[in-house]
């Protein structure tokens, strides 16, 4: 079965070719990050108009590359949200327009269960029921994965995601924008016990994230100072080590609500070096499943993979409404 999915929810233009949900043929993006730099963020009307200039190039480069021309495509995946509204009915029109003119089936998936999925396309054998940890610019969660398609929310973030405190913190530190991966590079030449930051914690949900606090946190202790470059490594060190270990507490307490076979993540955050050396610390008794560096900031490949599996329950009709937010159960 071959698939063509479309990502846009923010500002990555992605469109890719999978076959059978499975092996990638083509996985094609164009970011905007560069323009947002200036701003320390997204912002949405620049976003969409990059959206606009790149994505049907992009389709006819994920064709050309995968050697495959739209007679031969079975499905098209879209993005349906959660993500920028603009940003999201750019790839869902796209998306439509598409499936008018080559007349192919449509469906649209979820752009944090897709995250999760990009762990699981690699393996033939998914141990369940598992922990699932989406950790991305967008969003932070902890779910109970009963099966591909099967969730339970477990805890959320009360405020800023994961990735987007990375961000603020790094814009804190006259960092480039997107943060996390400066962020991560300048803790590497820091003490992590340079300053006391601590977590943040959610009365009456101990599955809950809050990271506004340790952002307020970092934004008091450096603010009216001149930091060196080692002082400025650091607080991002110290930053980082509490934002990081803040997710392996919360998912051992997810632990010990079912009997996990597996865990599973998603989002770009994944792609940090010492989430993945902390993880493997406080979980060595359980597999472990991380997609692969390409596959876990946005990507297309993770919506054209996941389409392949819910299109054995059925397509969308060409009515389908994106959406802003979307539970993961």
């Amino acid at each position: 079965m071959l698939v063509l999915g479309i990502e846009s929810t923010c500002d990555e233009t992605g469109v890719s070719i999978v076959r059978d949900g499975k092996e990638i043929l083509s996985n094609v993006l164009s970011s905007s990050a560069d323009i947002h730099e200036k701003y320390g963020g997204v912002f949405p009307e620049l976003a969409c108009r990059r959206h606009i200039d790149v994505i049907i190039p992009l389709v006819e480069e994920a064709l050309q590359k995968a050697n495959i021309t739209p007679e031969q495509l079975d499905l098209i995946a879209v993005a349906k949200g959660p993500g920028l509204i603009g940003a999201l009915l750019i790839g869902m029109n796209t998306a439509k327009g598409l499936s008018i003119a080559w007349n192919k089936p449509l469906i649209g998936v979820s752009h944090i269960e897709a995250h999760l999925y990009a762990s699981m396309m690699s393996s033939d054998h998914l141990p369940m029921p598992a922990l699932g940890i989406i950790l991305s610019g967008g969003h932070t969660l902890l779910v109970k994965i009963l099966n591909v398609g099967e969730y339970e929310p477990l805890g959320t973030t009360v405020d800023d995601a994961i990735g987007e405190a990375f961000d603020k913190v790094a814009t804190l530190l006259s960092l480039p924008y997107p943060g996390g991966p400066h962020i991560e590079k300048l803790a590497k030449t820091g003490n992590s016990k340079g300053y006391s930051f601590s977590s943040g914690k959610v009365k009456k949900n101990p599955l809950y994230f809050s990271f506004s606090g340790l952002k307020t946190s970092v934004l008091y202790a450096i603010k009216g100072k001149e930091l060196s470059i080692t002082e400025k490594g650091d607080v991002a060190a110290s930053f980082q080590e509490v934002a990081l270990q803040d997710i392996a507490k919360k998912a051992q307490l997810a632990l010990q609500q079912f009997p996990a076979s597996a865990i599973y993540l998603g989002g770009g955050v994944c792609n940090n070096s010492r989430l993945r050396e902390i993880m493997a610390e406080k979980f060595s008794h359980l597999p472990i499943f991380w997609p692969p560096m390409n596959l876990s900031a946005d990507n297309a490949a993770m919506i054209a993979g996941l389409g392949a599996k819910k299109f054995l329950n059925g397509t969308d009709p060409l009515d389908l409404e994106v959406q802003t937010r979307i539970p993961i159960a």
